[in-house]
């Protein structure tokens, strides 16, 4: 396969209230042939239910963090996206959104994106984005190291609730994006 033959796989993270979700939505109105595999942790996943009707496959692995305990079954899950869809049982989506639960490392993502032979011969790592909330993401980048590993490893950081954010918060907080991941644009969102 070419580079523009494989599919391309988006990671969207972020940590827990970050606004996840709601980008997704906005993403998936304006690419509705998008499967979503969205990662829950608990026994019981509710985030799916808060999606918007999309016209692309969604699969959910619950139970646990895509990054550790249930890390085997996200190979399997696209693979069998891939082969349903090849095969015609599911629609032609053109594109895949993997959404991590709020404490997911993404690195682990990663690697299993960029080096299991069988994906990497068919996907393509077409980004992380990462949502950072902008009233409570300093805190929340200083007290929890998953929230600092997915700032540091994003393509785009979106920064969200920024109507609700002072200018004071707004400004050390987008200096502290930029010494975790200077590469990274910073994007202000809102709604």
């Amino acid at each position: 396969m070419t580079d523009h033959e494989l599919l391309p796989v988006t990671l969207l993270t972020g940590f827990l209230g970050s606004g996840k979700t709601t980008v997704l939505n906005h993403l998936l109105r304006h690419l509705p042939l998008t499967a979503v595999v969205m990662n829950e942790f608990g026994e019981i996943g509710l985030d799916h239910q808060l999606l918007e009707e999309s016209r692309g496959p969604l699969a959910l692995l619950s139970g646990g963090c895509v990054c550790c305990q249930i890390q085997g079954t996200l190979a399997p899950t696209l693979k069998n996206l891939y082969m349903a869809r090849e095969s015609g049982k599911l629609p032609p989506y053109e594109r895949i959104i993997i959404e991590t639960t709020g404490i997911a490392d993404p690195a682990p993502i990663l690697n299993t994106l960029l080096f299991e032979r069988w994906l990497a011969a068919r996907h393509k790592l077409d980004g992380v984005v990462t949502t950072v909330d902008a009233v409570f993401g300093l805190q929340q980048l200083e007290d929890h190291h998953e929230a600092a590993r997915q700032a540091a490893v994003a393509d785009r950081l979106l920064l969200t609730k920024t109507d609700l954010a002072t200018p004071e918060q707004l400004a050390a907080i987008k200096a502290r994006l930029t010494e975790l991941n200077p590469a990274a644009p910073i994007i202000e969102v809102r709604n």
